[in-house]
Parts: structure tokens; C-alpha cells; sequence
């Protein structure tokens, strides 16, 4: 079991919600990727991420934030990069877009870290035990994350069994495109809403309703789990203070 791991989902959850309000308050480019990087970090040998997985997740965090970077450099006005105008851009959209960027890249790597450490039942267990988070509720986070989860093997079956029927090309391979996609997706659509409403009628059959229920192996929550917010909460003010002292 990791560090990250071992700890309340409740505990680790509100951290990231407190790390993501502190990052919407700035827009020093440096100090957001100082706390990208230790977030980096914590993902690998806290959350126990591995190398290369943890890689494929920064990939669209990554591609919004280029998008990002892109955007804001070139749309807001201000000084240009080049005299001249040669190069389109300007100064202040690149340093609006890179603190953006970085913003995004901070709250996408806490959120890839506390995923990877926090299994969904400790997360429900732990919302409805300490947070007071009511049963509906909880439940429901419950079942819409392992809707996600199967979303993929779902896409992959109904892309298998859409190939099966399409027409062949000349080399003998199925034709796809953008039809078929189009096709697979709303199948991918309707069947997600189908299992919601399946997955809605077996909790209400089962006696989920707002009277108080007893919770089975409840999560626990003591004095390390208070140490880890305090050394994060720390760690992010240092970096914070430590990039304006810097910056100013």
C-alpha cells in the first residue's frame, strides 16, 4: 500500500480542492510549475503511479495545455514577441497562456494522483462517514465511476462488433470512418443510458433512501491523515511565497 494510499479519500479529496482554489489565485507561470512538478513527484512515489503510465495520463492535460498556450498567445493583445510583427504573438497573451497552461497542469496530475490512490468504495464509505455525504448521493458517485470505468471495454465491443459488418475494402480490410464512428458512439450513448437507468432502479430496489444505514469496514480517520494536510498545505505555501518573495 503507498503513502497516498493509506490515507482518507476525504482528506485527500478536500487537499484537492484546496490546491485547485489556490491555483485559480495565480498567475506566476513559474510558481504554478514549481507545484506542477512537486505534484509530479507526489504522483509517482506517493500515489505509486508508474513511470510510463503516469505519462500516458499527462497526455491530454498536456494537449489542453498547448491548446491553452496557443490560444492566449495569440488572441490577447498587447506587446508583440518580435518587432515588426513578424512573428504573431504577443507578451502578455504568452504569460496569461503559460500561467493558464500551468494552472491546468496542476490540477490535472492532483487529480491523476488521487484517482490512482483512492479505491471508489473508500471513496463512498469515507464521503458518507465523514463528510456526511447521504447514501444517495454517495452511492450514486459509486455507480457513475464504474460506468466510466467500463465506458472503454464498452467502446471496444461495440467498434468490433460495427467493423464486423461494414463493407470491406479492397485490401480486404473493414471500412470505418466517420459514419461508423458516429454510429459506434450513439450505440456507446444509448447503452450508457440504458445501464443508468438499470443501475438507478437496483439501488431504489434495494432500499436506497435517506434513513440513517450502517456502514460496513468504515474508513479511518486519525492523526496522519491530519499530518498529510498539514505538510501539503505547507509545502504549497512555501512554493506560493516563496514565487512572489521571487517574483517580486
Amino acid at each position: 500500500m503507498t503513502l497516498l494510499e493509506a490515507r482518507n479519500p476525504t482528506v485527500k479529496l478536500a487537499l484537492v480542492v484546496a490546491v485547485s482554489v489556490v491555483t485559480l489565485a495565480l498567475l506566476d507561470a513559474v510558481t504554478l510549475l514549481a507545484l506542477y512538478l512537486l505534484g509530479l513527484a507526489a504522483a509517482r512515489w506517493a500515489a505509486g503511479v508508474r513511470g510510463r503510465t503516469l505519462l500516458r495520463a499527462q497526455v491530454p492535460f498536456w494537449t489542453f495545455a498547448v491548446g491553452v498556450l496557443l490560444v492566449n498567445a495569440l488572441s490577447r493583445p498587447g506587446e508583440p514577441l518580435v518587432a515588426g510583427g513578424v512573428v504573431p504573438g504577443t507578451r502578455e497573451g504568452l504569460a496569461v497562456g503559460a500561467a493558464l497552461a500551468a494552472r491546468g497542469l496542476v490540477i490535472g496530475v492532483c487529480t491523476v494522483a488521487f484517482l490512482a490512490s483512492t479505491p471508489p468504495r473508500d471513496l463512498m464509505v469515507s464521503l458518507t462517514q465523514h463528510a456526511r455525504v447521504g447514501p444517495r448521493y454517495a452511492y450514486a458517485l459509486l455507480a457513475g465511476h464504474r460506468v466510466l470505468a467500463g465506458l472503454p471495454r464498452r467502446w471496444a465491443t461495440i467498434r468490433a462488433a460495427h467493423l464486423v459488418r461494414a463493407p470491406l475494402a479492397r485490401d480486404g480490410r473493414p471500412r470505418g470512418g466517420w459514419r461508423h464512428l458516429g454510429r459506434s458512439a450513439f450505440a456507446l450513448l444509448v447503452s450508457s443510458v440504458r445501464d443508468a437507468e438499470r443501475i438507478a432502479l437496483a439501488l431504489e430496489s434495494r432500499g436506497l433512501s435517506t434513513r440513517p444505514r450502517t456502514l460496513w469496514r468504515p474508513v479511518p480517520l486519525g492523526p496522519r491523515d491530519a499530518g498529510l494536510a498539514a505538510v501539503v498545505l505547507a509545502v504549497v505555501a512555501v512554493v506560493v511565497v516563496g514565487g512572489r518573495l521571487l517574483g517580486g
